[in-house]
């Protein structure tokens, strides 16, 4: 029997790294490459207590490929894409190096991504020119979508937001955040 790969070594060490840590995760499937990770905004900032779920894949190199990582919740930010989820991070898709590892994205990247935003890189261009021209109305409407769509059900809710009717937005409301290993995801 071959033993494995030194990348497929990183990969299931990262994972469960990130598993024993301070991170809520949960597997797609049988293998390691997929999961999802629930990551709550820092608080010191207008992203204080919203829960998200966000999608992580790891491509067969990693880590010398960087992982590809998106909000299945919605999330009003400069550098995340409202649609898709799509995250806009260099440290992620451009300057990835294998001294990273998934503590950083969720630990430092993403903390830092969301106190911090660039809106000269955006992919929602409405986030960013409030949080240029009007950052008052950019922590309200922050605020206003981690109440919708960030916010943590008591009783095992979706962390879609109660009572939302939008359609076309991603989401995570068919899995369950459980233990259910065949989750499906919405994309």
């Amino acid at each position: 029997m071959a033993s494995p790969s030194p990348g497929k070594k990183r990969m299931d060490t990262d994972v469960m790294k990130l598993i024993e840590s301070k991170h809520e995760v949960n597997l797609i499937g049988d293998s390691l490459n997929c999961f999802q990770v629930k990551f709550c905004g820092p608080s010191d900032s207008a992203y204080k207590g919203g829960v998200w779920r966000i999608r992580v894949e790891l491509p067969e190199k990693y880590p010398f490929k960087s992982p590809s990582i998106g909000f299945l919740n919605k999330i009003f930010h400069p550098n995340i894409d409202l649609g898709s989820g799509s995250v806009c991070l260099d440290v992620i898709n451009q300057t990835w190096t294998p001294l990273y590892d998934l503590s950083n994205i969720f630990d430092t990247f993403l903390p830092q991504l969301l106190m911090y935003p660039n809106p000269h890189d955006p992919l929602n261009g409405d986030a960013a020119g409030l949080y240029l021209h009007q950052p008052e109305e950019y922590k309200k409407r922050v605020r206003d979508y981690v109440s919708r769509y960030a916010m943590e059900v008591s009783g095992g809710g979706d962390g879609n937001g109660a009572g939302d009717d939008d359609d076309d937005e991603s989401s995570i409301s068919e899995c369950s955040f459980d233990g259910d290993d065949d989750m499906e995801m919405e994309m």
